[in-house]
């Protein structure tokens, strides 16, 4: 698992970006035993940025106990992340055959949405319970 990229999709998941240092620890630690699908996944999107370091580059800002993603960590994520054109020989390939062998996946935004919802009814629940202790 690259913490980087782990760190920056924690930190962008939140509304504002902010996360204090224990939601940052308890998501990591969720995503880390989440399987080796994440791990590759991570390790995939780093391999797009040479050189990644969230701290000297300013992809986020250390503030109040916690970290926030900044507009460039942003904007970094969202390159990392973007499609990549296919390969030539990919394209050549009759369009009727490719749409009759295999079905069409689910779109990678309505993957990623369960996750994310998961993470945001947690934190809501999270909320209402500290508020209810104080």
């Amino acid at each position: 698992m690259n913490f980087q990229v782990t760190v920056l999709k924690i930190l962008v998941s939140y509304p504002d970006g902010f996360a204090v240092m224990a939601d940052l620890k308890r998501d990591m630690a969720i995503l880390a035993t989440s399987g080796p699908d994440w791990a590759e996944r991570t390790k995939r999107l780093a391999a797009r940025v040479a050189d990644l370091d969230i701290f000297s580059q300013a992809l986020i800002e250390r503030l109040n106990g916690g970290w926030r993603i900044t507009d460039k960590g942003r904007s970094v994520l969202e390159f990392m992340e973007a499609k990549r054109p296919e390969p030539e020989t990919a394209r050549e390939a009759p369009a009727a055959e490719s749409t009759a062998a295999a079905p069409t996946p689910a779109p990678l935004a309505t993957r990623r949405s369960g996750r994310s919802q998961r993470l945001q009814r947690h934190r809501a629940a999270r909320a209402r319970a500290r508020a209810k202790a104080s």
